[in-house]
């Protein structure tokens, strides 16, 4: 099948695109490398690469010409941004996707939309499901809910097949540690293997359903392939067990890189929720999906992998 990968040259991005060019598949990297890099590329060569903005509609329609599907992953991603700019996220989250969404009408094509667990907000009773209703407590989330939303229309529409992807908290090789707003695990490890004192916003008890890169990229495989049960549907992509606290990640972590120095508590993060938990059993019916890679284990191959970029001791994570 021919694939178009929007935001292929992030983190979530690149590698579907690698997993897509292993089982043979011919695959456009759509990215305008506003937070990607093409480094995360560079052993797939085999991507055509389009370098553009999923604002620019022409651009999106050019790029998915002749695909079977569109595995849309190009968004303005971080909670606190969204909170600082909420225009520019919901000019690129929203608008992005409904340029990706008439291409995909266009072209015949099927749709894969990475929505978030934000969409949830905050809850009390656990593990989440796909049916408990939407309060999105940030304007990150509230776009990606006008994403499901657009997609879901789609599909009752124009019979555009849609699906989107409710991610908890992807992690793995490859995700960016130096932007302001990046995500917890690569902050944490960068911040152990350079000997600098990582920084936990609130008391660290706020926990997480932490769910590896490969597990994301298999769901999002499966998702290409889903039959028509699963059309205009949202399931919720998770890591399938307990969540893991703030204080404990970083636990595992120090003693993944051999780091001894403590975190330091700063204040809580606006529109930060305060535990997720996935129920990740209307994945498993519709696309077969089970995580595979346990916390432990993920951590294991993601320390290895900065440590091995950025220098420094690795000791086996606990297990």
């Amino acid at each position: 099948m021919r694939f178009l990968v929007t935001g292929a040259a992030g983190f979530i991005g690149s590698h579907l695109c690698r997993g897509l060019v292993a089982d043979g598949h011919d695959v456009v990297g759509l990215d305008d490398l506003s937070a990607g890099t093409l480094d995360n590329l560079a052993d797939v060569a085999e991507v055509r690469f389009v370098e553009a903005d999923v604002r620019d509609e022409a651009a999106v329609l050019d790029a998915a010409e002749g695909v079977d599907v569109i595995l849309h992953e190009a968004a303005m991603r971080s909670v606190p941004l969204s909170v600082a700019e909420p225009g520019r996220t919901t000019d690129v989250n929203v608008r992005g996707t409904l340029h990706v969404l008439l291409a995909a009408r266009a072209s015949g094509a099927r749709v894969v939309f990475a929505s978030s667990s934000s969409v949830y907000g905050d809850r009390t009773t656990f593990p989440l499901t796909e049916t408990l209703a939407p309060l999105p407590r940030s304007p990150y989330a509230a776009s990606k809910l006008t994403g499901e939303a657009y997609c879901r229309a789609w599909w009752h529409s124009y019979g555009v097949p849609t699906m989107s992807l409710r991610y908890f908290n992807v992690y793995g090789p490859r995700q960016d540690p130096e932007s302001r707003y990046a995500a917890v695990i690569p902050l944490f490890i960068l911040a152990c293997l350079r000997g600098e004192t990582a920084e936990i916003h609130g008391d660290g008890e706020q926990a997480r359903d932490f769910t590896f890169i490969d597990d994301v990229v298999e769901a999002n495989i499966a998702a290409s392939r889903a039959g028509e049960s699963a059309f205009g549907e949202v399931v919720n992509i998770g890591g399938g067990r307990t969540p893991t606290s703030i204080n404990r990640l970083f636990e595992l972590i120090a003693l993944g890189v051999g780091s001894s120095g403590p975190p330091e508590h700063v204040e809580p993060r606006e529109g930060d929720i305060r535990r997720s938990h996935a129920d990740v059993s209307l994945a498993e019916a519709l696309l077969g999906y089970r995580p595979a890679v346990a916390i432990d284990e993920g951590l294991h191959a993601t320390v290895a992998w900065f440590t091995a970029s950025h220098g420094g001791p690795a000791v086996p994570l606990p297990t």
